[in-house]
């Protein structure tokens, strides 16, 4: 192995591929990553058995060849170094990967390429594409209300229902609901239905970020994994196995109290009194009142601590219905209010120990519902 690239080019593909790496393992050789040359390119691949992501960069290659290094190792020297051409070369006796780039120069004692596993090859079932920044919102909207507890695996990931030129994403972790539809740039030709892992999401979003046109999407005959084929980068994921809840009739079809405000305003007032309620059960006291013409109505949020004080701000409010109060987890409303992209938020309640349901103002593809908390008035 033998190839030339830009110390730039390797640094931006070692940074793409480190969230892969394993941390903790079993299996030692998934803490490094596979370097190989692929069709005048130089292809890094990283792998933790539960995700793998792929890259590939220009080089000009001289001889074929692959060989895994230690990531953290090669990814913090290649990082130090100046911005111009390296040069790699492989000692097939040794197995050491030589690097050269200026005047600084490094041995890296491999493992053999063929150790390392293998990555699964996602080539057929159901096929689609989507608009990077459809799905990068989409996402966004859904992944933190997933699980991170790991007693009911179904819940650590997003349930996908790819139908027709649709997909409609749902995460709950048991005190949350999130749900948002999305539509496909190419239909798939069979409806299909299977959980995605919320880290895998999550990792897609942060690999999106520089993206602009589409992703592709396979999912394989048998649902066991995914496919996510980016320009210059593809990510395969495991999917979660099993049936994720029937979730429709967890979302209340009706209300008593709805009121409308600014999402700015609401997600300040959330954010201060989370500060109170920290020491409270992170309980956020919503009380909701209606207004005399020409005076708006207003909601009020609060939180008090026995120890520290309590808190409480007035936004005001367009209230349809009747007065009404709730409490909710600070952090839940902090969560689905930082991840809205409109001004303006409706919530809808029908009593205090009824489940409370936010939906942004002038859409109607997504809708994010939150158990309450019992408190005294």
């Amino acid at each position: 192995m033998k190839l030339s690239c830009l110390q730039e080019n390797l640094n931006r593909g070692l940074g793409v591929i480190g969230r892969a790496v394993a941390a903790r393992t079993t299996l030692p050789i998934t803490n490094n990553v596979l370097l190989a040359t692929d069709q005048a390119r130089l292809k890094l691949v990283a792998t933790n058995l539960e995700m793998a992501i792929s890259y590939w960069l220009g080089a000009k290659v001289e001889e074929e060849g692959a060989i895994t290094v230690p990531a953290r190792l090669l990814t913090e020297f290649v990082n130090s170094l100046p911005n111009d051409k390296i040069d790699i070369s492989l000692s097939p006796q040794t197995k050491a990967l030589g690097l050269k780039c200026a005047r600084f120069e490094a041995r890296i004692s491999g493992i053999d390429a063929k150790d390392f596993p293998p990555i699964p090859a996602v080539d057929e079932g159901v096929t689609t594409r989507v608009a990077v920044e459809t799905l990068r919102q989409g996402i966004s909207q859904v992944v933190f209300a997933a699980a991170s507890e790991e007693s009911r695996p179904v819940l650590t990931g997003v349930d996908a229902q790819f139908d027709g030129d649709s997909l409609t994403l749902a995460a709950a972790d048991g005190f949350r609901l999130a749900v948002y539809k999305l539509s496909l740039a190419t239909p798939v030709n069979q409806k299909t239905e299977v959980i995605i892992p919320a880290k895998t999401l999550a990792e897609l979003n942060r690999l999106m970020a520089d993206e602009e046109e589409t992703v592709d999407i396979t999912i394989n005959p048998n649902k066991s994994q995914a496919l996510f084929r980016l320009k210059d980068t593809e990510l395969v994921s495991q999917l979660v196995q099993g049936t994720f809840p029937q979730y429709g009739q967890l979302i209340p079809q009706s209300y008593n109290t709805r009121v409308e405000v600014d999402v700015a305003e609401f997600l300040r007032a959330a954010r201060t009194a989370s500060i109170f309620a920290r020491d409270g059960s992170g309980i956020v006291r919503l009380e909701i009142t209606l207004g005399n013409e020409p005076t708006p109505g207003e909601l009020k949020i609060s939180a008090r601590s026995e120890e520290m004080g309590d808190d409480e701000g007035k936004i005001d409010a367009v209230v349809a219905g009747e007065e009404a109060k709730i409490a909710f987890n600070g952090k839940y409303l902090i969560d689905v209010l930082s991840a809205l992209r409109e001004p303006r938020v409706a919530l809808e309640t029908t009593n205090p120990s009824s489940p409370g349901v936010i939906r942004p103002v002038g859409v109607d593809n997504y809708i994010h519902v939150v158990m309450p908390m019992f408190v005294q008035w």
